[in-house]
């Protein structure tokens, strides 16, 4: 079994920061991607970033040059560096992990993070 636990989300103002993690926990023997996705109320989930175990990053065009996706391969922890934040960025944020276990691969959820940014 895999755990994927987020933390770190909050309420800022526009243009303030925040720092996202999660943690992948369980029987896991490679985490060959982690990644970020958010879902703003009454949108669909959307990609947000993701980054390899060799550390190749991907962002979606709309926090390009703002948000830095990076990785803890040790702790089995992603992180999301949050700057320049919108409020068209206010969204539950969800950490997602493809993961090879004795059990074979799968994808994991974390259980979602809340960012509010204000005007």
């Amino acid at each position: 079994q895999v755990q994927l636990v987020e933390s770190g989300g909050g309420a800022v103002q526009a243009g303030g920061s925040l720092r996202l993690s999660c943690a992948a926990s369980g029987s896991i023997l490679n985490i060959y991607l982690m990644g970020w996705y958010r879902q703003a109320s009454g949108k669909q989930r959307e990609l947000v970033a993701t980054v390899t175990s060799g550390g190749s990053t991907n962002y979606a065009d709309s926090v390009k040059g703002r948000f830095t996706i990076s990785r803890d391969n040790a702790k089995n922890t992603v992180y999301l560096q949050m700057n320049s934040l919108k409020p068209e960025d206010t969204a539950v944020y969800y950490c997602n992990a493809f993961v090879v276990s004795g059990r074979g691969r799968g994808n994991y959820w974390g259980q979602g993070t809340q960012v509010t940014v204000s005007s």
